[in-house]
């Protein structure tokens, strides 16, 4: 049996600990148990002494003090249930502040690392993981350890009737753990189809347009189609298999009950036993019997919660572990590139290979080169979102890969070729969602990127939501309030790749502005484009080829290099 197997020899993550560290609420929780399962046999002795003495002495005052007595033992046995679902649930809630915040920075370091497996689904996992752990199918093996002690009473009223329970206990427990072997292979085949299912609808939704614009709906739809078939055939056999083995069980419960009312019947006909204890023997061997039916009950919540922990475990051990970093002085942006060398995982092949050069502090770098030169590859590496396979990129000495990523994006300035807003108002998004930014930097940064008259002309200016159901904006407006982004709080460094991609010419006039803007200031800017005419400010210039540095110097001598004398012109006159 797996289930809870995560207790034990896991590596050593956040959420290792975070079990680790309920060990003593589990343990109060466990002690409850033991009281409440205690105060329950004051039902068996109830009915004893009701059907045993009261009724055949006709002794009603007595009735009345067993009942009271009996009700308010069931009434502390019900605040003694309620305490522990508290501590379980309370125990939950702390598990998910310490784990989440960890899961949500795993699944981007997964995003950066080309991993798409599980993405969101992890904090679904979390989740599911969560709410079975602490809940009502969980708390049913508390009451496990206490089977003996019911399973003791029935041996000492009748040792036949504590054995037929005995046998039905370890019959039940087998055909539980059966069930579990049998079920689990085609219940995770329909689960990671599931997973696959779910991803690639979200994929096709984000691409919406061009899935409409050629036709492509019939052939995702029968991609679609397959991976949701084997969700369903695999869950449909792990269904039927699952409601077996529950029919069967019930079966076996119910006849392990009949068969005790009968050896109990018999046992009060041949004068071995008190009629009493008939109804004791029942709901002793009931209660024995509770804690496993309850796990069946439950067995397919406890597997995916098993299943999650196991992806979620996948998550945490691959993520790059967080150091702690001394806290440096905003830079003044001299940038080093050191014998860069960059492939994916996995991949024989280079993407960038020994790439060097250096910009001093306030130059423009112009970068230029073909299709799949590694100008974007070579963005993601100089503001450190990829760690290189070797060399280093440095800004002022330090390297950009091991600086503290919030310390480090208070002076650093990017916008990626596909640009992005996250579900919120065009205020949010500028400020980077950051709490301690003023409506005037906002204001600031948007007035630097040329976009401060287009946000005002939105329906609600700043406030304008731009999440799912708000405001749609075009590919060249979203790459605008990106560059004011960019530009929040004078950054000393400054990446932008292909930034004027979606402009049209009002767009490119303002970036053209927050150039010039950006480079008074005195910022370190790295620019990646196609178009000569965004060059105008920079003062040097890298040619990629094959990810190669084919050519680097000064702007005029690389340009003069690469373009007819007539584009050079053109260029320079848009100075």
């Amino acid at each position: 049996m797996k289930i809870f197997s995560f207790l034990t020899n896991q590596p050593d993550n956040v959420l290792t600990r975070a079990l680790t560290d309920g060990r003593h609420p589990f343990a109060v929780a466990a002690a409850f148990s033991f009281f409440s399962n205690i105060l329950y046999l004051a039902l068996p002795l109830y009915t004893y002494q009701v059907y045993g003495s009261v009724l055949i002495h006709q002794n009603i005052p007595t009735l009345v003090v067993l009942s009271g007595v009996t009700l308010f033992v069931f009434a502390v046995s019900s605040v003694i249930d309620d305490y522990r679902a508290r501590i379980l649930i309370n125990y939950g809630v702390v598990l998910d502040q310490r784990v989440s915040g960890k899961v949500f920075s795993a699944l981007f370091d997964a995003a950066l690392r080309g991993d798409s497996g599980g993405r969101a689904q992890a904090l679904r996992d979390l989740d599911s993981f969560r709410q079975t752990l602490t809940g009502i199918a969980a708390a049913a093996f508390f009451d496990v350890p206490w089977i003996p002690v019911f399973l003791v009473a029935l041996y000492m009223i009748a040792p036949v009737v504590g054995i037929v329970t005995t046998i039905g206990a370890l019959a039940l427990l087998g055909l539980a753990i059966l069930q579990a072997r049998l079920v689990r292979p085609p219940a995770k085949e329909a689960s990671d189809a599931q997973l696959r299912s779910y991803a690639f609808t979200e994929a096709a939704l984000r691409n919406g347009e061009v899935v409409r614009a050629m036709g492509m709906l019939p052939t995702l739809g029968a991609a679609w189609a397959g991976h949701r078939r084997v969700t369903i055939e695999r869950g449909a056999v792990a269904a039927e298999m699952s409601n077996t083995f529950t029919d069967i069980i019930k079966a076996v419960r119910m006849g392990i009950q009949v068969l005790i009312i009968a050896i109990g019947a018999y046992l009060i006909i041949t004068g071995k036993l008190h009629q009493g204890m008939l109804f004791a023997n029942m709901i002793l061997a009931a209660r024995a019997l509770q804690p496993i039916e309850k796990i069946v009950g439950a067995w397919d919540p406890l597997n995916n919660m098993v299943r999650a922990h196991e992806r979620l475990m996948g998550l945490l051990t691959r993520a790059e572990p967080a150091t702690a970093a001394t806290a440096l002085p905003r830079p003044a942006g001299r940038l080093t590139v050191e014998a860069l060398n960059y492939a994916p995982q996995g991949s024989p092949r280079l993407l960038l290979g020994n790439i060097n050069f250096a910009l001093e502090a306030g130059e423009v770098l112009g970068v230029i080169g073909p299709s799949g030169a590694g100008k974007s590859t070579l963005a993601r590496l100089l503001v450190g979102i990829w760690r290189p396979n070797n060399g280093v990129v440095r800004l002022d000495g330090a390297d950009v890969f091991t600086w503290d990523r919030a310390d480090f994006g208070r002076y650093v300035g990017y916008l990626p070729q596909d640009t992005e807003l996250f579900a919120g108002t065009i205020r949010d998004n500028i400020a980077r969602f950051r709490a301690d930014v003023s409506d005037e930097d906002v204001v600031n940064a948007a007035r630097l990127a040329g976009v401060h008259e287009l946000v005002l002309r939105l329906p609600k200016g700043y406030e304008t939501d731009v999440g799912d159901g708000g405001h749609t904006l075009s590919a060249g407006q979203r790459q605008r309030v990106g560059l004011a982004r960019t530009m929040l709080g004078d950054p000393a460094f400054i990446v932008l790749d292909e930034p004027n991609a979606s402009l049209d010419a009002e767009g490119e006039d303002a970036l053209l502005k927050a150039l010039d803007s950006m480079k008074a200031k005195g910022a370190t800017v790295v620019i990646i484009s196609h178009k000569p005419s965004i060059f105008r400010a920079a003062d040097k210039m890298l040619v990629l080829r094959e990810g190669r540095v084919e050519l680097f110097g000064p702007r005029d001598q690389v340009m003069n290099r690469l373009m007819k004398p007539t584009e050079v012109r053109a260029v320079e006159a848009g100075r």
